[in-house]
């Protein structure tokens, strides 16, 4: 046996011996349940579940709990509310200032940031992102909310006072104000396609706010720039523009880059 080659060896042993055993395995009912009826989105993450732990991320320590004990990944999810305001788990917990549930989100793998950073207190943190970047105590976190809201959110004091000291970590959206008058004659319903909720609700909310939303999602603020030209929250550079620019509105444009969408008011 000493003078045969592996070649020869090979060709001496049947090709059934060389077959990998196969060792019949039982499935646990809880993992063919779950492969049974896997998300459209599979291997996709179900795009509910980003919306639900950024939405529990505002202040529902148990679902966050829930939510990343069975799937990690989670604490890493991002959700859209429109127009481009894109907001992480950790955004949400970090402009509110709920430190609990941040430190869940982290401790499962979520990215720290500027803003999670200033809203904790890690001011060596937040005085080495400027150092590294400047100028990037200017730019807004989720629904346009400033760096110094994040840092008073989380009553992190010396991060208050360093980035009051800087002096530009506070950018304000333009909001121009609106005769009652005014704001009445562009409430209503701007109709842009054929579908059931292809239409803009124009309404004001119980502060009296100008706010606008696609039927069956959230309200979404109106910063105005005079005009009747506005900006939603999160969404600096989208303009939503109302026309005839006095009386009663007629037409409603979203202009966000390339995309144009028109509705004309029922």
């Amino acid at each position: 046996m000493d003078d045969v080659s592996r070649r020869g060896f090979l060709r001496m042993v049947p090709v059934a011996a060389l077959a990998p055993v196969i060792v019949p395995r039982t499935v646990p009912d809880f993992i063919r349940a779950t492969q049974a009826n896997p998300s459209e989105a599979f291997p996709r993450h179900d795009p509910a579940l980003a919306r639900d732990i950024v939405g529990a991320s505002h202040g529902n320590v148990a679902r966050v709990k829930e939510l990343v004990s069975t799937t990690p990944t989670l604490a890493r999810a991002s959700w859209e509310w429109g127009y481009g305001d894109w907001e992480t788990a950790i955004g949400a917990a970090s402009h509110v200032g709920h430190k609990e549930i941040a430190a869940i989100l982290l401790a499962a793998g979520a990215h720290p940031t500027i803003f999670s950073a200033a809203m904790l207190g890690q001011l060596d943190a937040v005085k080495a992102f400027i150092a590294a970047a400047p100028g990037i105590q200017k730019t807004r976190g989720p629904h346009g909310i400033t760096l110094l809201d994040h840092a008073r959110a989380g009553k992190s004091d010396d991060v208050v006072k360093y980035l009051a000291s800087i002096g530009d970590a506070e950018p304000r959206y333009p909001n121009e104000p609106l005769s009652e008058e005014e704001a009445l004659g562009l409430t209503g319903t701007y109709v842009f396609g054929s579908g059931p909720t292809e239409h803009l609700i124009v309404s004001r909310n119980t502060r009296g706010a100008l706010v606008v939303k696609r039927e069956g999602e959230p309200d979404r603020n109106l910063f105005h720039h005079g005009n009747r030209v506005f900006n939603p929250p999160g969404a600096e550079a989208v303009r939503i523009r109302f026309e005839p620019v006095t009386g009663r509105a007629t037409t409603l444009t979203v202009v966000d880059g390339a995309l144009q969408v028109r509705g004309n008011r029922q």
